[in-house]
């Protein structure tokens, strides 16, 4: 049995490429860090759809889905 992948929870129903696409978006901001406004280090990560959290200084923040704009 083949492992599913991110965008496996859609199902069938949206078609492949659109899957595909969604797939890489969330590759591609899976491990990106950005700039804390708080404490100034680069240790924002994405905790979930729109909530972000500072690796250094525990603070969270809502934002976008898939990039950091404070």
């Amino acid at each position: 049995m083949v492992k599913k992948q991110h965008a496996g929870r859609f199902g069938s129903k949206y078609g492949k490429r659109l899957r595909e696409e969604v797939v890489a978006v969330e590759r591609k901001y899976r491990n990106t860090r950005y700039k804390c406004p708080s404490c100034s280090r680069t240790a924002v990560r994405r905790t979930a759809s729109g909530v972000w959290e500072c690796q250094k200084c525990s603070k969270k923040f809502a934002s976008a889905a898939y990039s950091f704009n404070v």
